[in-house]
């Protein structure tokens, strides 16, 4: 394999779509909640609220890929962890988050200035400024933590805080903790954490959700399914197969028990879904055929960060027709088939009209020639 070319994997573009997906029913169904239109006729209420309520164990999937894909990207640049060429490492970062943050700020700063309903901070102690900073410094999960949820627009770059501030740190954590025989048994701690550093959070609902450590904990474990990988090759069929069925077993589990899971095991509920989502990764081959009927995913999860970033105006925007229309309640399910659509439609043409052409010019003039032509 070439050092500048890596194959997509259908099975990891398959689990992004997957992933935002979910976060895009979720921030609809606590508007527009399923269980309570005319879908409940046809369908279980457990398994409609289990659609639109797993928006947060959603991201954490996400934080599990992102581990998973940056690690095989530096092994496959660098050889290994301990060579990480830490400038590359950091402009490859700016390049692919700067442009689309950029242009999303400025537009939910225009947003708040023109008193757009949904997009205007109206909270003691929030405040434009207040958000933007926080939002630049990665900082925002803890901007919110003290002054309360911020409109939904801003609200979901408490994830984007969590993973950059990890990768700031992972250039330096590799170039020390890799060179010695510390660095897994520190990712196993980080990963093994995430339900204690969570439990540990009470008086707070905001950071006990968003706080820095659980997040870490679930990049973590990306890290380590890619340095697996790395070590021990892809596995065979049979034990994808396996590796697949208990993933999937596991993530409907969390998703679909109704809470129960949670009442037996409370925050260890996480390890579970973080277990999952690896078992999901390890199982998705290098290449290979994509799953028959999953083109749609699969192009939902190849534009999710623009999605991610972009979807709420999406959300905003048909939650109001519905509720001008009158049919946000028993009809409100006809909503979500759109917005899913919509929603891809925005990300995508984001992603090709900026954040990709944007990510390729800048690469082109902050990298080495040879590095330029390799994937984020």
């Amino acid at each position: 394999m070439s050092r500048s070319t890596l194959p997509r994997s259908p099975g990891i573009d398959l689990l992004r779509g997957v992933s935002i997906l979910l976060v895009v029913v979720h921030h609809l169904g606590l508007r527009l909640p399923l269980h309570e239109t005319d879908a409940a006729r046809w369908l279980p209420v457990f398994l409609l609220k289990g659609f639109i309520y797993n928006g947060y164990e959603a991201v954490f999937l996400f934080f599990v890929i992102s581990g998973f894909l940056i690690t095989r990207h530096v092994l496959e640049r660098d050889g290994t962890l301990a060579a990480v060429d830490w400038r590359a490492f950091y402009t490859r970062r700016v390049a692919r988050i700067a442009p689309c943050l950029l242009v999303l700020l400025a537009v939910l700063l225009a947003c708040h200035a023109a008193g757009v309903p949904n997009y205007v901070f109206d909270k003691p102690g929030q405040s434009p400024a207040g958000a933007t900073l926080s939002a630049l410094t990665f900082t925002l999960n803890v901007y919110e933590g003290h002054h309360g949820w911020l409109p939904g627009g801003w609200d979901v770059l408490w994830s984007l805080s969590v993973e950059e501030v990890f990768y700031l740190a992972f250039p330096l954590v590799c170039m020390t903790l890799g060179r010695t025989r510390w660095l897994v048994p520190a990712l196993v701690i980080l990963v093994v954490s995430v339900p204690f550093t969570r439990a540990a959070i009470m008086d707070n609902e905001i950071w006990q959700e968003k706080a820095y450590l659980p997040g870490m904990g679930a990049i973590a474990a990306g890290v380590l399914a890619a340095l697996a990988r790395a070590r021990f090759g892809v596995a065979g069929q049979r034990v994808r197969r396996v590796l697949a069925a208990a993933g999937m077993l596991a993530l409907a589990a969390v998703m679909f028990s109704g809470g129960w899971v949670w009442h037996l095991i409370h925050e260890q509920y996480l390890l579970v879904l973080i277990a999952a989502a690896v078992a999901l990764v390890l199982a998705s081959p290098e290449g290979g055929e994509p799953v028959r009927g999953t083109r749609w995913l699969r192009a939902l999860g190849q534009s999710s960060y623009e999605v991610y970033l972009t979807h709420m105006f999406v959300v905003f925007s048909l939650v109001g027709i519905a509720r001008m229309t009158g049919t946000d309640k028993a009809w409100g399910w006809l909503w979500y088939a759109p917005a899913v659509l919509l929603a891809w439609a925005l990300g995508h043409l984001v992603a090709r009209a900026l954040s990709e052409p944007a990510n390729r010019w800048l690469r082109r003039r902050l990298l080495r020639p040879a590095s330029v032509a390799a994937p984020a």
